[in-house]
């Protein structure tokens, strides 16, 4: 019983001892070249994260410059523009566009709402929906390719025929029935204009 004693006793101070030579060795000081290898690499560590900051900046200054003066980016509310446009798809558009084309699909601005049309008349062109639902651009029918929808009259909100003065659209929607565009605001003015839609994203493959 003694010599487990003595055994365990020696065990302890040995233990003791050791972890006194581990402490010393902690607490000894640092040669010069660990130190200078230690703010080297917090030097490092800190132009890591300055090149990580800076690199997120010119990220978010481009991502302003491109959707907030060049391009624009917005859903299709509804189904106006159906069967090309479908609601949920989102259209990027370009803001510097100035010569705006017949045919050429627009972002408009009317009452603090943004809509999407077809130029389907420009400035200086008389304009007049039929009574059997026709489009008239000059005292001449147009035949609209991929349009599968009658083009009615709303009511008295226009009075036809229009004559478009130079800064002037009549813009309407592919969807011609309860569609919200010229019928119902009117020639549309080139400042109305956001932009002309350049590429659609599907709502089917986001």
């Amino acid at each position: 019983m003694k010599g487990k004693k003595k055994k365990l006793t020696e065990n302890l101070l040995r233990g003791q001892a050791m972890g006194r030579r581990i402490n010393k060795k902690r607490a000894e000081p640092l040669t010069p070249e660990q130190v200078i290898r230690y703010r080297r690499q917090r030097l490092a560590g800190g132009q890591e994260v300055k090149s990580f900051i800076a690199k997120a900046i010119s990220m978010i200054l481009l991502l302003v410059i491109l959707f907030g003066i060049l391009f624009g980016i917005t859903p299709m509310r509804n189904n106006d523009m159906s069967p090309r446009l479908s609601a949920g798809d989102l259209m990027i558009y370009y803001r510097l566009e100035k010569t705006i084309r017949l045919q050429d699909i627009v972002v408009f601005e009317k009452d603090g709402r943004q809509y999407a049309g077809r130029i389907v008349a420009k400035g200086g062109d008389s304009v007049e929906i039929t009574d059997d639902s026709r489009l008239k651009v000059n005292n001449s029918l147009v035949v609209e390719t991929g349009i599968f929808y009658k083009t009615p009259i709303y009511g008295d909100e226009v009075a036809y025929p229009l004559i478009l003065t130079a800064d002037q659209f009549f813009i309407l929607c592919d969807y011609r029935d309860g569609a919200r565009d010229s019928r119902y605001f009117g020639a549309i003015s080139h400042d109305e204009i956001k932009g002309k839609v350049i590429t659609v994203i599907r709502r089917s493959s986001l």
